[in-house]
């Protein structure tokens, strides 16, 4: 596998205007990934998690180190690093299909024919087709995360980021949602990166699961995930992955009580 991705000692931090603390969300954190590969990144809440995506993404920036793609730094956002949020964030006055169109629209891609044919062909992936000339309202939640994800595909980025994209859904619709992500993911086998509270999710989908702790937010242990798709969520190994997880996160104990 190529290597896409590279953080060389990204630290993080943030200052209060009105009390001048200085928070750490990150502190040298040095990673690599490469393409093909699906990280789960896990841990409790402010160990840096969807900060360390909002970096790769290019809405922020580090305090020290750097991040680069391909050999080049990342500054700024751009059309080769697409990100889903939890909120479907969705534009209320457009419809589905050009909700999907909208980020080709904004990178200058003209070309009509080529465009529609890319949004004819995202909308049967996510099983739309019959939807497109509906509004966001008439959608269900994971219709509308589905319209979400096909909107940060179209423009086929390299690396997908993925901010706890299922987190607002009911189990079922999540678990169906989760299916439909890692079937377009072994497609087109571009890096992704999701962040999830969900252990199970995690292992479920990613073929490595980083678990981070915080204050500040570091990077305490990686486990590939020695599994074949699709995945048994009741398997031995599953379970054994998931505890090993939860273990680490002090939440072991807890489980077996």
């Amino acid at each position: 596998m190529s290597l896409i991705l590279k953080l060389d000692k990204v630290t993080k931090s943030f200052a209060r205007v009105e009390t001048r603390d200085v928070t750490t969300a990150l502190s040298e954190i040095d990673l690599e990934m490469h393409d093909g590969e699906f990280i789960s990144l896990v841990g409790t809440s402010g160990c840096g998690k969807s900060t360390m995506l909002r970096l790769i993404a290019g809405l922020i920036v580090p305090t020290t180190g750097t991040l680069s793609v391909n050999g080049e730094e990342i500054r700024g956002t751009s059309p080769t690093r697409g990100m889903m949020f939890q909120k479907a964030t969705l534009f209320p006055w457009l419809t589905v299909e050009k909700n999907i169109s909208f980020s080709m629209r904004m990178q200058g891609i003209h070309k009509r024919q080529e465009s529609q044919q890319e949004v004819e062909r995202l909308l049967q992936v996510i099983g739309l087709e019959r939807f497109r000339r509906d509004y966001p309202a008439q959608l269900s939640g994971g219709m509308a995360q589905r319209v979400a994800l096909a909107r940060t595909l179209i423009c086929k980025p390299e690396i997908l980021l993925l901010d706890e994209p299922l987190g607002a859904l009911d189990s079922f619709t999540r678990m169906n949602m989760q299916d439909e992500i890692l079937k377009i993911w072994q497609n087109n086998r571009q890096l992704a990166i999701m962040v999830t509270h969900d252990v199970d999710e995690a292992v479920y989908m990613g073929t490595k699961v980083l678990v981070m702790e915080p204050h500040p937010g570091r990077i305490m242990g990686e486990i590939p995930i020695d599994l074949e798709y699709p995945r048994n969520r009741s398997s031995a190994k599953f379970v054994e992955y998931r505890n090993q997880i939860l273990d680490m996160l002090h939440f072991g104990s807890r489980e077996k009580d």
